[in-house]
């Protein structure tokens, strides 16, 4: 891993040629530390990961905020080109109002050279004020993660109290972006709008919405983070494979 003032990096294992190029946006009060295991678990198999800061989001000017984020994701995309240039497919991974700045300016147009996204916790309003307690049960029940948040001195605490501005979070829901898009949400997360998200995924050309059961809204780093980067993975996979899935089932008894 290497780090420096504006992204954290996740370099693939020496040898394996590099199977693409994933550019991690975290969402509100989290920091880049917030996807050391997830960056860590994609770059072993060989996948050039980019973990950015989070997009402030301006209520008050959502146009230029997007603009803002935009410019900011082509910049880290061509940050990771190498020798041969910028490893593809590019998939951008957005949680929580990463995943609305996301989807909001692939929805409206906005170039990042994106081949493909996923949304993750995709939020439809903010969390009931409450303590520290009542923040960490929103977000996970995982204890490693618990800890991981509650000892990251830059991470925000109270942060999901915050509204989503409403511009932004209309647009990223009714997006018409074209490029494959993956959603995953937990069903125990309180922040989200599972009907809303189906309409959204239905709406999609080419989009899959993935229920992680028991997972709440930091459905990347949840109790169930093995299986939500094994579902990522295959879908990195997919891409390459002109979304045809390598493993399908013939036959099972469970």
């Amino acid at each position: 891993m290497t780090e420096h003032a504006e992204y954290t990096d996740h370099h693939g294992p020496e040898g394996p040629a590099i199977r693409g190029t994933v550019v991690v946006v975290p969402g509100r009060g989290e920091t880049r530390e917030t996807y050391t295991r997830l960056g860590r678990r994609l770059a072993a198999d060989a996948y050039r990961v980019r973990v950015v800061d989070p997009v402030p989001l301006d209520a008050d000017d959502p146009a230029a905020s997007l603009t803002w984020f935009g410019a900011r994701i082509t910049e880290a995309v061509e940050g990771t080109a190498g020798p041969d240039g910028v490893a593809r497919p590019v998939v951008l991974v957005g949680a929580d109002t990463g995943a609305v700045a996301v989807a909001a300016l692939l929805g409206g147009g906005g170039s990042t050279a994106a081949d493909a996204v996923v949304l993750a916790g995709l939020p439809a309003r903010a969390a009931a004020p409450g303590d520290w307690d009542d923040e960490l049960n929103a977000r996970t029940f995982c204890p490693a993660h618990r800890a991981m948040l509650t000892g990251d001195s830059g991470f925000r605490r109270g942060a999901l109290d915050e509204a989503v501005p409403d511009a932004l979070l209309t647009a990223a829901y009714g997006s018409g972006a074209d490029v494959p898009a993956l959603i995953l949400t937990g069903d125990a997360d309180p922040l989200a709008d599972r009907d809303a998200l189906t309409r959204t995924a239905k709406s999609l050309p080419r989009a899959r919405l993935s229920v992680v059961r028991d997972a709440h809204h930091d459905v990347l780093n949840d109790m169930q983070h093995r299986s939500v980067a094994a579902e990522i993975v295959s879908f990195l996979e997919a891409l390459r494979n002109e979304l045809v899935p390598l493993v399908t089932v013939e036959s099972t008894a469970w």
